[in-house]
């Protein structure tokens, strides 16, 4: 759903979810953003190694964007995660969500990728040791400390396989190379009692580190929006303009067949990563611009969003016909 999510959704320079995660991503606008989501029918990645020759060397701080240079001659096409700086927080340990904020270069050109050190870029959330996003990323991290600067190069069965990512200029065949820092962990959902929801608005069950179940009344759906705080946070208030992460997950107002939970057309968690996207610029559907700007970082939420505050009378595939009442939990993880 991601690309329904929109309006348009905006995804993070880097977007590196793997095309064999699932999901329809029809929430998203296309930009030249490379995507950890282009990995299906290719061969599984090899085994990092710490070493190899020849080998870029990295300058800078850490903390600030770093300089890559790229030596001369090919890559050994091994795929290398190596550990420039060894951090002295806790370590990134399997399905852990590790903030990190990455620089990138392709071997053969030179060219630069788009990172978070750049004009508006963001953190990149990884989840460590997940087949859910390239290996590139997902193994770099796993088993690295808060603090730590890694150096990786990719060859195309750790990056983005035989496909390449043709709107970055990435070919099938291109070895990348990445420095990312690993500046947190990022909680996966967020804590505390989730408050008492009328009987007349969808009940909503998200205990579990996985998609929320959605329970959704007899009663005719209300007219304007709700966003009504399940959980209240103890982070600043979410800012319009800000890049938000969130686990989420949608269902339609409709009864679903006679069964006890609505059918939800998307949810965040099946990536394993929180969905990111800037918020109330009109990067997404207005009742989340509307719902979620000025809530606090950490927050539960139960969105009901009426349908002209959603898609209108566009329908969007089978799931969400036209005119729909949406029903979203969203779990407000970070803001930036």
């Amino acid at each position: 759903m991601r690309r329904r999510l929109a309006a348009a959704l905006i995804v993070p320079a880097l977007m590196l979810t793997a095309a064999c995660g699932g999901g329809d991503d029809s929430a998203k606008k296309k930009d030249a953003s490379a995507s950890p989501s282009d990995q299906a029918s290719q061969p599984a990645a090899p085994k990092p190694v710490s070493d190899a020759s020849p080998m870029p060397t990295v300058a800078g701080d850490l903390g600030k964007k770093p300089t890559i240079t790229i030596p001369k001659g090919d890559p050994s096409g091994k795929f290398v995660v190596k550990t420039l700086t060894a951090g002295t927080g806790p370590e990134v340990k399997k399905d852990d969500l590790a903030v990190t904020k990455y620089t990138g270069k392709i071997w053969k050109s030179g060219k630069d990728l788009a990172g978070s050190y750049d004009k508006d870029g963001v953190p990149q959330v990884i989840p460590a040791g997940s087949q859910t996003y390239i290996p590139a990323f997902s193994e770099a991290v796993l088993g690295q400390k808060v603090g730590a600067r890694v150096l990786v190069v990719a060859p195309p069965s750790a990056a983005f396989g035989a496909a390449g990512k043709q709107e970055l200029g990435v070919s099938g065949t291109d070895n990348l190379v990445f420095v990312l820092d690993v500046d947190s962990v990022m909680p996966k959902k967020v804590e505390g009692t989730q408050a008492a929801i009328p009987s007349d608005l969808p009940q909503i069950k998200a205990d579990k580190d996985e998609a929320a179940t959605i329970t959704v009344p007899k009663n005719d759906p209300p007219k304007k929006l709700v966003d009504q705080v399940l959980i209240e946070g103890k982070g600043a208030e979410v800012k319009s303009g800000q890049t938000v992460y969130m686990q989420y997950s949608g269902a339609t107002w409709k009864p679903n067949e006679g069964l006890p939970q609505a059918k939800l057309f998307d949810t965040s968690w099946k990536t394993g990563a929180p969905f990111s996207t800037t918020i109330g610029q009109g990067q997404v559907i207005e009742g989340w611009d509307k719902g979620l700007v000025g809530k606090k970082v950490g927050s539960r939420v139960l969105l009901v969003i009426p349908p002209e505050q959603g898609y209108k009378d566009k329908a969007q595939g089978a799931d969400i016909p036209a005119n729909s009442t949406l029903v979203f939990v969203v779990d407000i993880l970070g803001a930036v």
